[in-house]
């Protein structure tokens, strides 16, 4: 790649970007690889041509034409933008774990569920349990809104029981009808301003075993997610505005690596990251030195995010809780209030064709 002129990415070493000037214009090819699998985009057709005639000369390679499908991931295009989904995955997970003909959820979790990690209860082949929690782990890359309940099932992988598996299916339920649904990527123009926002929030101690909060983000550059997290906090909080402060910090570390992959993408991000956060003391603790007194036994390390505030490389803002889309990656909520977030974050349905919807029927 390099002695063609590409220039491999150090924050994503999968990536490789090369700019140029063409007729007083700035023009960029940009590669991802991933093994032997290969996408290439650019603002130019012609470049991207020229650089796929290079690479036949030197590798055996199959040109399938325009993007629809890499690793697993299906591309479909509407009026509105770019969908991004794994339809035909979900239907061969749903016939492979025999669950094809169940009936449909209206969200991947019960309100109120309640898992324990050695409940007195009948076990289950562990082995069937984590090839499922693998399967619906990588589906979470265009469904964030089923990443909390993945989450929640991955915790019990060691001795899973009955009560785990029935929250698995569950989530299989909620893909049988759903399983046409993915990430909408909006069309937009491609010299308008490019802006990151993101969402930040946590669930005090929503681990009843250990006391642990839920923490999650999801990143949105032009209105389109792109990053997207659900994970336990590694300690202990002490109070809603500790949980929420390291969960406000966990989206820095995600922010710092967003900003420089997009500077090594020479894209110019309009502005400060902005943070969105419902609550305001943990605002108020990466702004003040004075607030420090009174957090000292939280680790060195969640401190980070006031050093990133102080260079002014990001905005934390207060959002309302009505408004705060982080909900979905860290809780599980009613179906109305399931079905708002999930649109708000970008999940929507997309037209399959019929050939793909009739293996539903296939086994």
């Amino acid at each position: 790649m390099n002695n063609i002129g590409l220039e491999k990415c150090a924050s994503e070493h999968g990536v490789y970007v090369q700019c140029y000037q063409h007729s007083e214009r700035r023009e960029m090819l940009i590669v991802c690889l991933y093994v032997d699998d290969m996408l290439i985009t650019g603002s130019s057709v012609e470049r991207i041509t020229n650089f796929k005639f290079q690479m036949l000369q030197e590798f055996e390679k199959s040109d399938l034409g325009q993007l629809n499908y890499f690793l697993g991931i299906e591309f479909t295009k509407t009026d509105e933008g770019l969908m991004m989904h794994q339809s035909r995955y979900t239907l061969d997970m749903l016939n492979k774990f025999n669950m094809i003909h169940c009936n449909s959820a209206n969200t991947p979790a019960e309100v109120g569920l309640k898992l324990e990690k050695d409940p007195e209860e009948e076990g289950v082949d562990p082995t069937e349990y984590r090839k499922m929690v693998g399967s619906l782990r990588y589906l979470c890359n265009t469904r964030p809104n089923i990443s909390y309940s993945v989450g929640l099932v991955s915790r019990y992988m060691q001795n899973p029981r009955i009560s785990h598996l029935m929250a698995i299916k569950r989530i299989l339920r909620y893909l049988k009808g759903t399983h046409n649904f993915g990430i909408l990527l909006p069309g937009g123009e491609s010299e308008g301003e490019v802006r990151i926002n993101a969402y930040s929030d946590s669930d005090w101690c929503g681990d009843k075993s250990d006391r642990k909060s839920t923490a999650g983000y999801v990143f949105f550059l032009n209105g389109a997610p792109i990053s997207w997290s659900s994970i336990k906090e590694p300690v202990v909080a002490l109070s809603s505005c500790e949980t929420e402060y390291i969960a406000a910090c966990e989206a820095t570390c995600q922010a710092a690596w967003l900003s420089s992959l997009m500077s090594e993408l020479k894209i110019e991000v309009e502005g400060k990251v902005r943070l969105l956060v419902d609550n305001k003391s943990a605002i108020e603790l990466t702004k003040h030195p004075a607030s420090h007194g009174r957090r000292k036994h939280i680790e060195t390390r969640f401190h980070y995010i006031r050093e990133q505030v102080s260079k002014g490389k990001l905005e934390v803002v207060y959002c309302r809780s009505e408004d705060q889309i982080e909900d979905l990656l860290t809780k599980a909520l009613k179906g109305e209030r399931f079905l708002i977030l999930r649109k708000q974050i970008g999940v929507k349905k997309v037209e399959i064709k019929a050939d793909l919807q009739n293996r539903a029927t296939k086994t």
